[in-house]
């Protein structure tokens, strides 16, 4: 494959096949380009989905006028404002629909020297992490509707609901796409272990700064930083998190009991 080969070819350079410095700036331009230019294509399609998207994350805006019977609406404050809105939704949707893209981008950044048994693993990382990011899409545009109802739930009965465009929105989006990541980032933390830079024994030690990373991440990815959207937010990632450290201590006592069975036919050997 063209790739592998000028991957190799860069090796070569260094006779332990390491990629200096320079050699690993150049490959981070070279896989941003590509990230760039996929989501900016898909962002090209993303625009003609622009209208209805945001028609249904307007949609909660729209429930609580109907059913609280008071004023809620979604307001432009500006001259731009409507077409910057579009312009968002378009590069989000570009960003979600380039997943497979960028997400092999990462990986094959992370993991240059693709061996036959690594390049299974880079497609296994694929076929877990694009379900799990779309999943984590929907499941914060699943959820996206009951935190607005009840966010605004605690403004009193004859106040009126005016948001602004380009908040909601940020709040909005962030809040999907958050979620999707976060639901993605478990998958890492396996695909590190299957090749053999992370221990099962360093991810289950390291649950306390997890969850603190995770609590921290959930901070910044809600805008409003409720506590009602970062727990939601939370809670399935540190499910998920300790679900990747089930998969990766699992997958040591396999490598420990083959390399026990190796040893010991080994010894065996020896004494023949």
């Amino acid at each position: 494959h063209p790739v592998i080969v000028a991957e190799s070819r860069r090796r070569s350079k260094s006779p332990e096949g390491r990629m200096t410095l320079g050699d690993h700036l150049l490959e981070l331009r070279r896989r941003l380009g590509i990230v760039g230019l996929s989501i900016v294509l898909a962002a090209i399609g993303g625009w003609f989905l622009a209208d209805p998207v945001w028609a249904a994350l307007s949609e909660p805006v729209m429930e609580i006028a109907r059913e609280t019977n008071r004023d809620a609406d979604i307001n432009y404050t500006s001259v731009t404002e409507a077409f910057d809105t579009k312009v968002a939704i378009s590069l989000v949707l570009g960003i979600v629909m380039a997943a497979p893209v960028w997400l092999y981008q990462i990986w094959a950044f992370f993991v240059p020297a693709l061996k036959r048994r690594e390049r299974r693993y880079a497609v296994g990382f694929l076929a877990a992490s694009v379900p799990l990011f779309f999943a984590g899409v929907t499941a914060g545009w699943w959820v996206l509707p009951n935190i607005v109802v009840l966010l605004t739930s605690f403004a009193p009965e004859q106040s009126s609901t005016l948001l602004t465009a380009k908040v909601y929105l940020d709040f909005a989006l962030k809040l999907v796409v958050a979620v999707g990541v976060g639901f993605v980032l478990p998958v890492f933390l396996v695909l590190l272990n299957f090749i053999g830079v992370l221990s099962a024994k360093a991810i289950i030690q390291g649950w306390r700064w997890a969850i603190v990373t995770i609590a921290l991440f959930t901070a910044l990815a809600t805008p409003a930083a409720d506590v009602v959207s970062m727990v939601l937010l939370a809670i399935p990632m540190i499910i998920l998190y300790f679900i990747a450290a089930g998969i990766t201590a699992i997958n040591d006592a396999r490598v420990a009991r083959k390399a026990s069975k190796l040893l010991r036919g080994a010894d065996a050997g020896s004494h023949d």
